[in-house]
């Protein structure tokens, strides 16, 4: 495990993905390997996936990668990719599923990567290093556009203020520009409670990486991939995140109040897939004082059950921003 990072609510996942000795699970946010190496631990054997490289690269140096038959074997590809690669390693069947959504806390860390505000870095904000940056899009897309990423994915009802002001200040080129443009759009001065660049620089971190349509097609893998029996831990830390993953266990075990409103009346019987999923789960005050950052974390999971894969057009989570 990379120093200083801390698995948020790991004893939380470990318990709800029960692992034993010869069991195969997927790490879909592998990050500093902090849930798979506690599975390894248990006697499972880990698929950990990341499309960051430079997780990969450090996971590859674990001793749990190494020898002839490693415990952990790694896998750079994103969410969508997942059941590609599984089924290439010749996996057929999995005992449990985890995915830890969103931005690691070593890409936070790290100014240049262009995630977070705290230090000055390139606006950059790429998961994979790979494609357009952040800068490139804010510098380059219609205000309209702009505007709609930060109210979809930054719930920001402001939003067309901000973008105004962003096509005001091009070109933008670091984090703190974008952060300081959008706090003088709004009004903000330091000892208001909460910074205003927070919603909008995840509003473009979640576009340029594509980050909703990836957890959809991870939900998606891992339904179809799960063992009857098998179970499904997803820990989510925004609003965005967390009401697709509730509304995927809610159509995908049949617990949604009359129905899914997203699925057509024929798949309404369609066998229940997962049983009843968690309620929320969220961490304690131990937790909290052990790492701050995990407190807008929240865990839900489910068992798969013996039902066989729901066809695609109906076990696609929507996204709710939309």
């Amino acid at each position: 495990m990379t120093a200083g990072h801390i698995p948020v609510l790991l004893d939380e996942v470990v318990a709800a993905l029960a692992p034993v000795s010869g069991t195969i699970f997927a790490d879909g946010t592998f990050g500093a390997g902090g849930y798979s190496l506690a599975l390894i631990a248990a006697g499972a054997r880990v698929h950990g996936f990341d499309r960051d490289p430079d997780a990969i690269a450090a996971g590859l140096r674990l001793p749990a990668a190494l020898g002839a038959d490693p415990a952990l074997v790694l896998h750079h590809c994103r969410f969508s990719e997942i059941a590609t690669a599984l089924r290439d390693a010749g996996v057929a069947a999995l005992d449990g599923v985890v995915f830890d959504i969103g931005v690691s806390s070593m890409q936070l860390d790290q100014p240049e990567r262009g995630f977070a505000f705290s230090s000055d870095g390139p606006l950059d904000m790429r998961m994979d290093r790979d494609g357009p940056s952040a800068a490139d899009f804010l510098n380059t897309a219609d205000e309209a556009d702009i505007a709609d990423v930060i109210y979809r994915y930054g719930e920001d009802r402001q939003s067309r203020r901000i973008a105004r002001a962003v096509v005001a200040a091009r070109p933008l080129t670091t984090t703190r520009q974008f952060a300081d443009v959008v706090r003088r759009a709004l009004g903000w001065h330091p000892g208001m409670p909460k910074d205003p660049a927070t919603r909008s620089f995840q509003a473009v971190r979640i576009h340029i990486n594509g980050e909703l349509d990836e957890l959809a097609a991870g939900l998606a893998a891992a339904e179809a991939l799960l063992a009857p029996g098998g179970r499904l831990a997803v820990v989510t830390f925004h609003s965005l995140e967390d009401r697709m993953v509730k509304q995927f266990f809610r159509d995908a075990s049949g617990t949604g109040p009359g129905g899914s409103r997203h699925l057509p009346m024929a798949a309404q019987a369609i066998a229940p897939v997962f049983g009843k999923p968690s309620a929320a789960i969220r961490p304690g005050d131990a937790e909290l004082l052990r790492n701050p950052r995990a407190r807008s974390a929240t865990l839900r999971w489910a068992i798969r059950s013996d039902a066989p894969a729901r066809p695609p057009l109906t076990r696609q989570p929507k996204d709710l921003a939309a």
